[in-house]
């Protein structure tokens, strides 16, 4: 009888283990960590009270999606920099299966091409003070980029307009960020297009994140296609004044809500509607939208974002109303891809090709600012091959040269001569000619003292010549003296 309850005993116990092998744990888990920022009680210009409404309610939107939020409201700039630093080391802590993303609603400024997230305690006198105060873009960025993550998402409601008197200069908006060039694996979204502004609202939230609360709910929607949404969203609720905007380089599928809340690797040739569209030219879009409605076909291009959309709905649809908002957006996103061109080569003919074509822009100024900075860094072909003969002829040209230099200036284009002079001496040849003993192993100084005095000047002569010649004799009798001499005549 002890025999069944111990089989059945031990393949309870098999079944039990097994469950626990098939069980994923807490560590095989996806990580999902979110650093929420919101910029409100500025100290210098007029409050932002949607920013403080915003990063709260998007952070109870994440919660719902298994993110583990660190909130961060109204930073100065070194509390942003610790901020962004302890993230950097939750997110690399917790492994490369891990969902990193960060929410920042606030002021946003563009400087020489570069963008900035303003913190609560900046206060500028002038363009120059951003870089000192304020927070690059970038360095959030490059320090979440350099940690190995399954993904990195970066929502932006920065575009707000510039409050500060003093950067009267500087552009509108924000300029391209193309994730495309950094490392894989990324997504960031702008509240509104480059080089635009992005709306307050009249509600609590701002148009950007009032889209984004529904939005993102909505089980089973990829990334792509929850960022398409909200842009139709927010063009509809500002009629057209304010079309989010956003770049990818994701290698995983994403979702906020449905499934099992993870990232699936994207399946071979079963790329995004957003990998997909950014493959048609405007020849595609003309074909895609004839014989449709101008609204349903305004929607698309809206969903799409990109030039080629743009261009081919002004070419159909030239007697629509939306048409005349449609070609300033085309218009604006030509100029702000010169402009991340130029940046981006960052010399003299990429920003007078720039100017060439905008300036007139609010760019423009700033264009000239950078061009001042670089045109002098271009150096001609026969400056820098001048530099090469130089180091050539100041170099050692013999083993038994000094290696220090030597204390009287030796003019280098002198040098060339008196290596030729002495080498033509008879002394020099009858040294040369010299037994290989005698040769490699000089004689003593009795031999030396003992030979007849040569020919020419006496041997106090060759003391008053430059310091090389006492280097040249080496104790080979004294008779390159001769070569010495003559030099010390010139």
């Amino acid at each position: 009888m002890r025999r069944p309850v111990l089989c059945n005993l031990f393949l309870a116990s098999a079944l039990l283990a097994l469950a626990q092998f098939m069980t994923p744990t807490d560590a095989a888990a996806e990580a999902r960590l979110a650093l929420v920022i919101g910029q409100s009680a500025y100290r210098t210009v007029p409050e932002l009270p949607n920013a403080a409404n915003d990063a709260k309610a998007v952070a109870e939107l994440l919660g719902g999606a298994s993110f583990s939020v660190t909130a961060a409201p109204n930073l100065a700039q070194n509390e942003m920099r610790q901020a962004i630093s302890d993230f950097a080391s939750k997110v690399s802590a917790s492994g490369a299966d891990t969902v990193a993303l960060v929410f920042y609603a606030g002021h946003g400024l563009q400087i020489d091409g570069e963008n900035y997230l303003v913190p609560v305690d900046l206060d500028p006198k002038r363009e120059a003070d951003i870089p000192l105060q304020g927070v690059r873009l970038n360095d959030l960025l490059n320090t979440l980029g350099a940690l190995p993550t399954r993904a990195r998402i970066f929502m932006l409601d920065a575009c707000r307009n510039n409050p500060f008197p003093a950067l009267g200069g500087a552009g509108h908006g924000l300029a391209i960020v193309d994730t495309k060039a950094g490392a894989p694996g990324s997504f960031i979204s702008y509240s509104t297009s480059p080089g635009a502004e992005a709306e307050d609202g009249s509600g609590i939230d701002s148009p950007y994140t009032t889209a984004a609360l529904t939005i993102a709910k909505q089980p089973n929607l990829p990334i792509e296609e929850v960022f398409k949404r909200i842009r139709v969203a927010v063009a509809q609720s500002t009629d057209g004044r304010q079309i989010p905007w956003e770049s990818s380089s994701l290698t995983t599928d994403f979702k906020f809500f449905g499934g099992d809340g993870s990232t699936q690797p994207t399946p071979p040739g079963a790329g995004s509607t957003a990998l997909a569209s950014a493959t048609r030219n405007v020849d595609d879009w003309r074909n895609e939208l004839r014989g449709k409605a101008p609204k349903a076909a305004y929607e698309l291009v809206i969903a799409d974002d990109t030039v080629p959309a743009y261009q081919s709905y002004v070419e159909l649809f030239a007697q629509d109303a939306s048409t005349p908002r449609a070609h300033t957006i085309l218009e604006r996103r030509r100029q702000m891809l010169a402009w991340e061109r130029a940046v981006a080569i960052n010399t003299r003919a990429s920003y007078e090709a720039y100017l060439a074509n905008w300036d007139n822009s609010d760019l423009a100024a700033t264009a000239r600012r950078l061009l001042l900075r670089v045109q002098n860094r271009n150096y001609g072909p026969a400056t820098a091959a001048a530099a090469i003969p130089v180091a050539v002829a100041l170099a050692p040209t013999c083993p038994c040269s000094a290696p220090s230099a030597p204390e009287t200036p030796v003019n280098p284009t002198v040098a060339p001569v008196i290596k030729k002079r002495v080498d033509d001496t008879a002394p020099k040849r009858k040294v040369v000619d010299a037994p290989p003993k005698r040769r490699f192993a000089p004689p003593p100084d009795e031999i030396v003292v003992e030979r007849a005095p040569p020919p020419g000047p006496p041997p106090g002569a060759v003391m008053q010549g430059i310091g090389i010649g006492v280097g040249i004799g080496l104790g080979m009798g004294g008779r390159g003296g001769e070569g010495r001499g003559d030099y010390r005549r010139y």
